[in-house]
């Protein structure tokens, strides 16, 4: 083997590998954003260098510009003024619309995603420990259902309500993107594998995922053609072509009685192949849906007790089907009934949050909350908006008439109070957008066919239907209206951790504005603060169009102005360049 540094195959000698070593040392230094801004510095440093070397040019350029400037006249300063004023009017009247729009300055998002990594390069952060990231994700995962779209469980009939809301205001109640959730509900719901083994059920899977109504409701006849026991062609007719409630309810009978026939049949072959158990499956979705369809038509038609026994027989019928929140409709009609004592023993069954006594929620803080709900698969959370503001209105139902803020300040709250009042901030924890739609300070809307938990959608979707119980309880909205804001001065801020439940999710303004139709205000919260260049803007606005008017006002006094001005910018060359002028 020879001596010497090696070539080929052979190890290059030491001297030279170090020589490598530090030269990419210096390279991957030198490709640093601190580098950078140091190269970035010297040259600066450099530059001033060079401008103080020939102090005489620059004492020349300076008196070059005031000159220049001692010589303008004030319709030239009145010209400056307005151009400025309008050009930081538009810049901010946009920036107010990107926000209003987007919840973020348009400037700033530029700023961040466009200049910073020009300037300062984009920071490789370490990637986290194992453990700080699977608890990250698992409290991602625990808050993505918050955030989830839900089916509304008391949505109206499209052509006896929606539809008719449309023909009388000539606007649309429902979003494309709320109509293209239910036609995926429908398709869930309504269609299996085997329907293309039945030239009906084929007609019907078409129609399902039709955009048009009248083409939807065509493709229903066809199928009753081919088959008169199509239950979900007349699922179908009742939801979208019928135009009264007695009309819908026909419908849903007829459907009702081809469902039961086909359900019955199916149950007899279901466990031959895995193709029948889906067809059961669907079969049961069929007839649960029609029967809660026809105790809701029954509750509109003032038959409010058959509507009750239709919904208590539903939920004894299917007990499994409790995610499609049947027990809501049962309240509502409960809460019509006045029969409290029922309403009661429902939110005993389904509200296990509100079971906790008042020692263990003093005891304990939001992030116990988060880890009893997370072992035990959100149990320690309430179903929805319906069950905390019906479980608040009963508390409230046993103190609001005879409640007086006065009388409550002076003695002190009784054990009732505190309950009535506890009660309604953990409503308005989970949900603070229901009271302003409770107490009319903001109108409401037809709601959505789709919900958001704790989203102003399920805000309009619960006040709706339940503020006429509200108002039938003496005093209950006076109670609301003296005690719901306090809710807020519980609540850190800003929102990392709730104090009941979670944090209240960022997502829920987005996801709202998809449901709710463009002609309502869609309610936020937390309410952001407005950024900084929009208070910028409109401060540079406002000061140049006071300029502009004092200058066109006073034009000797502002010109006066303007050379003292130059005279504290540039001391040295102003004083004779002004005398003389």
């Amino acid at each position: 083997m020879a001596d010497g540094c090696g070539t080929g195959m052979e190890p290059p000698c030491p001297g030279v590998a170090a020589a490598l070593r530090r030269w990419e040392q210096l390279r991957r230094r030198a490709a640093a954003p601190w580098a950078r801004g140091m190269l970035a510095v010297a040259a600066g440093l450099g530059l001033f260098y060079l401008a103080l070397r020939v102090p005489l040019r620059l004492r020349d350029g300076l008196a070059a510009v005031t000159v220049f400037l001692s010589t303008l006249t004030p319709k030239f300063y009145f010209a400056l003024t307005v151009t400025s004023s309008f050009i930081s009017g538009l810049i901010f009247v946009f920036e107010w619309w990107h926000f209003r729009k987007y919840g973020t300055s348009f400037i700033e998002q530029v700023s961040v995603s466009h200049l910073r990594p020009l300037i300062g390069g984009v920071e490789n952060n370490p990637p986290a420990p194992a453990a700080f990231s699977a608890g990250e994700n698992e409290a991602n995962r625990q808050n993505m259902p918050e955030c989830k779209m839900w089916r509304n469980p008391l949505n109206l009939f499209r052509g006896a309500e929606y539809s008719r809301y449309m023909w009388v205001t000539g606007k649309e109640p429902l979003t494309y993107y709320d109509m293209n959730l239910s036609a995926q509900d429908h398709q869930n719901f309504f269609t299996c594998d085997t329907d293309s083994l039945r030239p009906s059920d084929t007609v019907m899977q078409k129609a399902w995922r039709e955009r048009n109504p009248q083409a939807r409701i065509k493709a229903a006849y066809q199928a009753l053609e081919l088959n008169n026991d199509c239950a979900t062609a007349y699922v179908l007719l009742a939801e979208e072509e019928a135009t009264t409630i007695a009309d819908a309810e026909r419908y849903f009978k007829q459907a009702l009685k081809a469902g039961e026939m086909i359900y019955r049949k199916s149950q007899n072959c279901h466990s031959q192949s895995p193709q029948h158990e889906a067809q059961l499956r669907r079969d049961t979705n069929v007839l649960v849906y029609v029967k809660r369809r026809l105790a809701m038509c029954a509750r509109k038609l003032g038959r409010i007790r058959e509507s009750v026994k239709m919904m208590r027989d539903l939920m004894k019928e299917f007990p499994l089907l409790s995610m499609l929140n049947i027990h809501e409709n049962l309240l509502e009609a409960l809460l019509e009934l006045q029969a409290y004592a029922d309403v009661q023993a429902v939110l005993a069954k389904y509200d296990a949050s509100g079971k906790m006594s008042k020692s263990f929620k003093l005891s304990v803080a939001s992030l116990c909350f988060a880890w009893y709900d997370s072992q035990t698969s959100n149990i320690s959370l309430p179903k929805s908006a319906a069950i905390c503001y019906t479980a608040a209105l009963l508390k409230a139902r046993a103190v609001s008439e005879r409640f007086s803020p006065e009388t409550a300040f002076k003695r002190g709250l009784s054990t009732a109070e505190i309950n009535a009042v506890e009660a309604i901030h953990r409503a308005v924890e989970f949900n603070p957008h229901v009271p302003k739609y409770l107490l009319e300070m903001k109108s409401l809307v037809l709601p959505p066919e789709h919900i958001l938990k704790r989203g102003d959608s399920e805000a309009v979707a619960y006040a709706f239907f339940h503020l006429q119980h509200w108002k039938r309880i003496e005093g209950a909205l006076h109670l609301l209206h003296c005690t719901w804001e306090g809710t807020f001065r519980m609540i850190p801020y800003p929102l990392e951790k709730g104090h009941l439940f979670y944090p209240y999710p960022s997502c829920t303004e987005t996801a709202d504005r998809e449901l709710l139709p463009t002609f309502h205000e869609v309610s936020v919260y937390p309410q952001k603060e407005l950024p900084f260049f929009i208070h910028f803007t409109a401060g540079l606005c406002s000061f140049s169009a006071m300029l502009a008017l004092l200058t066109h006002q006073f034009p000797e006094l502002m010109v006066v102005f303007a050379k003292a001005v130059l005279r504290v910018l540039w001391p040295v060359s102003a004083p004779s360049v002004l005398a003389s002028g």
